[in-house]
């Protein structure tokens, strides 16, 4: 059994299915528990209309009791302020030095919060981002995930949920150097000679 503190996947309705499953399947194998934390108890349903009932509310989970809370795109980030509160608590993660991870809608949820003003990040595109009105500008960088100088913060596009897990399970120490190569070039680039690579990792 694991002593690590579980990793928090937040859950809201139109939550975009494809974008996190690489993030989460992987580190349950490398051991943490992934709990999900909706606005409340009711169940949500994703984009596909999968029907998920979260494990904690979001009020009540504490920074302390996490090692990451990651936050997934939905129409809903596009469509008002519901899912702000998730913003906020992203904002109380970072502030405590616990890391936060957001993909797609996500990202432009934390360029309303201000959490993108000073640090390195990537989204769907530099537009997408700057029609929040964020000040974030300078700091768009061009390319798949982006984990920011103070290794607090993962951001990707919608494109690329590969390239977020690796950016994830690097941060998490899952896997590193050579076999964290492998795992990427497996997953992304069907490359069937990194298969060798993992599987002698794991013996």
């Amino acid at each position: 059994m694991s002593n690590r503190k579980p990793v928090h996947l937040a859950v809201y309705d139109t939550y975009a299915d494809w974008e996190t499953g690489h993030t989460t399947a992987w580190l349950a194998r490398g051991g943490y528990e992934v709990r999900t934390v909706g606005a409340g108890t009711a169940a949500v349903r994703t984009i596909a209309g999968v029907r998920i009932q979260p494990d904690e509310e979001l009020g009540e989970l504490r920074p302390e009791d996490s090692s990451l809370l990651v936050l997934t795109g939905a129409d809903l980030w596009d469509a008002g302020d519901g899912l702000a509160p998730f913003a906020r608590k992203a904002r109380e993660f970072l502030a405590a030095g616990v890391p936060v991870a957001a993909i797609c809608g996500a990202t432009a949820g934390l360029a309303r919060e201000g959490l993108l003003d000073d640090r390195e990040h990537t989204s769907a595109a530099p537009f997408y981002l700057a029609a929040t009105g964020y000040g974030g500008g300078e700091h768009y960088v061009d390319t798949d995930a982006v984990t920011d100088g103070s290794g607090l913060l993962v951001t990707a596009g919608p494109t690329e949920p590969v390239a977020f897990a690796r950016e994830v399970l690097r941060l998490l120490g899952v896997y590193e150097g050579e076999v964290l190569d492998a795992w990427y070039r497996l997953f992304h680039d069907s490359d069937a000679e990194a298969y060798a690579v993992l599987e002698a990792a794991g013996r």
